[in-house]
């Protein structure tokens, strides 16, 4: 607590100094580490709001972790803005709107090699290839070279051989292995392919008809068949095309929605005036929406650098969760300016980013381009709520799981679980845990953890009887609310000792079950009653689920207890058995360095502060070197 006020002190010293300049600003944590990346109008006002006022609950949980920040001033709100994107890329903090689905997109790629080859990669290298792309679908990219490959007779062999293959026979390969073929043969089926990757699938079908009806004609049907069948694989491969402009430009369309802290952003991609893929990206989002939507095109476009002729914006209104009046965007705008806000106007966002990238940026206002925007921003709205209604869809599933298991126990009512393990390595550091689910949902502000008091070695029975007593005292004594039902970890002695406590003790008769594991570690079946017999659940029902996800949050938050009580322990008597340090300096230690790993890579300086003189310092530091802790 002391560290944070500590941090909080210089924050305020910080923000005093803050310039009245556009620029970033980077937000870090205890630890030094860069948790969130933002841009400023006026750095001042922007980073100063940060530490003033109320917020939403999503960014009350970013400002909680920040004990420091730096900042660096920009020219301009549109150098701030791809200062934004290359600070955001090199860190990568957790709190900004990330490209976080890890997707690079494939790309087909013709080699700049004496023999090309076509290849689908992920990988943008400065080889003089040439690359088409990005596919938002990888099994469209691996149709579309699989299709090119038996219409075009380039090579396939990544490495030449001696003599030709398969391909040669099926005439999907002119054997460059073993003939010579003239470089105008090449470059005249590149232009062709080149041609089909930027949208002219038209033409390219027409010359197949062409070749096609000339086949026929001099009897060569086997070949008009093949033909054919390449005419048709164009026709199923175009089918996805949803709209179609007047002119054959190849555009990338945005649009965004917002709801509840998420953003899902919707890339239409126009090929020849032609839409022919779409992909959304869901995530949560911690600043101004528009502004985080800028940022995430801005990513997008420094991972995928092949660049449309293009781009289309929708403004800041479209993807808001309600309708809002134009009264009512102008003054957020004029709210965020005055704060200094990290947003851009649509307009000046789709400048800054033309700028950038130097293609075509605009921010329709009415006709067709206008109505690709909006279905960008129907089609992200979509997503969105298909999102929410599968989270809820999942909640209603697991109630319904949790009512399921009741009626399976033979219980009027299921709401309230509440599930105990134990942890040791035999019988060193022995614990326990509780975990809580209410409604089949764990309710983690309840989870309790329990050092043993009165139980020497390893012994669960004895450690459930202890433990169950003093969770349930307390219950009793401080009016808590009881469980409908208690899940021992454990077989028939657990289940055995908790019954006796409950009832023979505290006069408490709440159900109590067991669950076993097999050999593998896994849930294997629950157990009930007097004496207790196994409940018929069938292993891929929801109930079964449901109790697997009890037995194996209970058995990871035991264990993690564990771990932490073990480690402290190793800690402690580390530091006990160093000459002249007792458990009043070791407190001191503990609590200045934070850590025994600190303590270790400490100077001697670095203990002065504490009153601990040079030679016991030394002694210390060569005590902690000189024995690493298992």
């Amino acid at each position: 607590m002391q560290e944070k006020e500590q941090a909080m002190e210089a924050i305020r010293h910080k923000l005093a100094l803050l310039p009245d300049l556009p620029g970033c600003y980077l937000m870090k944590n205890k630890n030094g580490t860069i948790i969130y990346v933002g841009k400023a109008k006026i750095l001042k006002n922007r980073v100063r709001s940060y530490f003033t006022g109320s917020h939403d609950g999503k960014t009350q949980r970013l400002v909680s972790e920040i004990r420091d920040f730096e900042y660096i001033v920009t020219g301009s709100n549109m150098e701030a803005l791809i200062l934004e994107c290359n600070l955001i890329k090199t860190h990568s903090p957790r709190y900004n709107v990330l490209l976080k689905d890890d997707k690079t997109y494939p790309y087909i790629k013709i080699t700049n090699e004496p023999h090309p080859r076509l290849e689908v990669t992920r990988k943008i290298l400065k080889d003089k290839a040439k690359y088409f792309g990005p596919y938002p679908n990888a099994y469209a990219a691996q149709q579309t070279k699989k299709l090119l490959d038996r219409m075009y007779p380039l090579r396939k062999c990544n490495v030449m051989p001696k003599e030709v293959c398969l391909y040669y026979h099926m005439g999907q390969c002119l054997a460059p292995c073993v003939k010579e073929v003239p470089q105008q043969t090449y470059d005249e089926m590149i232009q062709e392919i080149v041609s089909f990757l930027n949208g002219g699938h038209e033409e390219i079908k027409q010359e197949l008809q062409r070749k096609m009806e000339e086949a026929a004609e001099e009897l060569y049907f086997e070949r008009a068949k093949e033909l054919r069948d390449q005419i048709r694989s164009i026709d199923a491969l175009m089918e996805k095309q949803k709209i179609t402009m007047n002119d054959a430009r190849n555009r990338d369309v945005f649009g965004f929605a917002v709801d509840k802290g998420w953003m899902c952003v919707q890339i239409l991609y126009v090929r020849q005036g032609k839409m022919i893929e779409r992909h959304a990206s869901v995530f949560p989002f911690y600043g101004e929406a528009y502004g985080d939507f800028l940022s995430y095109v801005t990513q997008y476009y420094s991972d995928n650098p092949a660049l449309p002729q293009e781009i289309l914006l929708p403004d800041r209104k479209s993807g808001q969760q309600e309708e809002q009046t134009e009264e009512q965007v102008e003054e957020q705008v004029s709210e965020a300016s005055d704060e200094g806000g990290e947003l851009l106007d649509a307009e000046s966002g789709a400048a800054a980013l033309q700028n950038w990238l130097n293609v075509k940026t605009l921010v329709p206002k009415r006709g067709l381009k206008r109505q690709m925007t909006q279905m960008a921003v129907e089609n992200a709205r979509v997503a969105l709520d298909e999102k929410f209604r599968l989270i809820e869809r999942d909640v209603e599933r697991t109630s319904r799981a949790a009512e399921n298991l009741g009626v399976a126990l033979g219980l009027t009512e299921l709401s309230r679980i509440e599930a105990f393990d134990n942890s040791n390595i035999q019988g060193t550091n022995p614990v326990s845990a509780m975990v809580v689910f209410i409604d089949g949902k764990p309710a983690k502000k309840e989870y309790r953890k329990y050092k043993v008091r009165t139980v020497q070695g390893p012994d669960d029975v004895e450690t459930m009887r202890e433990v169950v007593r003093r969770r349930y005292e307390r219950v009793l004594k401080e009016d808590l609310l009881l469980p409908d039902l208690i899940v021992m970890d454990g077989g028939k002695g657990q289940m055995a000792a908790a019954k006796d406590v409950l009832e023979n003790e505290l006069g408490l008769f709440i159900p109590v079950c067991g669950l076993v594991k097999d050999t593998k570690h896994k849930t294997a079946q629950l157990i009930i009653g007097d004496p207790p017999e196994p409940v018929n659940l069938a292993r891929d029902s929801q109930e079964f689920y449901l109790l697997q996800r009890i037995q194996d949050e209970v058995h990871r938050f035991a264990i993690s207890f564990h771990r932490e009580q073990r480690a402290k322990s190793m800690v402690v008597s580390q530091l006990d058995a160093i000459p002249g340090v007792g458990e009043k300096r070791r407190k001191l230690l503990l609590k200045h360095f934070g850590s025994l790993k600190k303590i270790k890579e400490a100077s001697i300086e670095d203990f002065r502060p504490l009153s601990i003189g040079d030679k016991l310092a030394q002694t210390i530091i060569d005590s902690l070197r000189d024995e690493e802790p298992e």
